[in-house]
């Protein structure tokens, strides 16, 4: 099914995300597992006027800068209570909450300015089965009047308890062939751009902010109820991070593919490495470079 097959949902303001977390919560009790569908609409909100205070206080808690044009990951800020929306939903095959962020993909078509009126949207495609359960890409778009000027595509992955990753009779795919898997990454840059310090509130700090309050982002007791051993950061405040420290040489189109790796655990300090290879290709590790969290690679559209 082609995205102009879905049903279009027109929303009347952007959804609550502690109303949808709840939601999430709420309808993912007792869920069975993947039904082999997806959600057959897209959300639609239109008349997006950009906070300037909100933005501020985003760029300076990932390090960019507040301009004329909007950091690239501040779209996927706007867009991502209409994803979480889509996720709520009983029609959604997997409980919201416990799905991981592995692969985020975006795409700069033009620089957004601040006082420019946005229209967002979001879908759901993509389901497929992977060797630790089910990975499905949740959609965002954001228009100024008809032109598409940001596109973004967050892959997750719903962990079944099996590991069977049957969907519909198809079977899991392997680490060779799958896009968005957690697994070994590419080589890592060697040269040093910068070392982050993290604190333990930083997850709590994000979600304030962004609206992300996934209870692994919050807490290390409530991380510890999904398996980690402590609160870990989220990868979007990792993205947009690693992206405000090279700002300067980002061309006004783009396209930064990004893969999240190990999780980055709260508190700690992390390295951000890169080159301009084909591009430019960055990397977060640890310090002692043991441990790899996330990969980035940008290339001018």
């Amino acid at each position: 099914m082609s995205v102009s097959d879905l049903d279009v949902r027109l929303l009347d303001a952007a959804p609550s995300l502690p109303a949808t977390l709840a939601r999430g919560v709420a309808t993912g009790l007792g869920r069975p597992g993947a039904s082999g569908s997806l959600p057959r609409h897209r959300l639609v909100l239109a008349g997006v006027e950009q906070d300037v205070r909100r933005l501020a206080d985003y760029c300076d808690l990932t390090g960019g800068v507040l301009g004329d044009a909007v950091p690239v990951t501040w779209l996927h800020v706007l867009t991502f209570p209409l994803q979480a929306r889509l996720m709520a939903g009983r029609d959604f095959p997997f409980p919201m909450l416990g799905m991981v962020h592995v692969a985020n993909s975006m795409t700069q078509h033009r620089p957004v300015r601040v006082a420019e009126e946005l229209v967002l949207s979001s879908w759901a495609e993509h389901l497929a089965p992977h060797r630790r359960g089910h990975t499905v890409d949740l959609v965002g778009e954001a228009r100024v009047g008809e032109e598409v000027v940001w596109q973004g595509r967050s892959t997750y992955l719903a962990r079944d308890k099996d590991g069977s990753g049957q969907v519909g009779g198809a079977q899991p795919a392997t680490d060779r062939g799958e896009a968005s898997a957690v697994r070994t990454g590419p080589a890592i840059p060697e040269q040093e751009l910068a070392t982050w310090r993290l604190p333990s509130d930083l997850g709590r700090r994000y979600a304030a902010v962004a609206g992300d309050a996934n209870p692994i982002h919050l807490s290390a007791l409530a991380a510890k109820a999904f398996g980690f051993p402590r609160a870990i950061a989220h990868g979007m405040w990792t993205h947009a991070r690693a992206l405000a420290a090279v700002a300067p040489r980002l061309p006004g189109a783009f396209r930064a593919d990004v893969r999240f790796v190990q999780p980055v655990l709260l508190p700690s300090t992390v390295v951000l490495r890169g080159d301009r290879a084909e591009g430019m290709a960055l990397a977060v590790t640890s310090r002692d470079g043991s441990r790899f969290h996330m990969s980035v690679q940008v290339s001018q559209v």
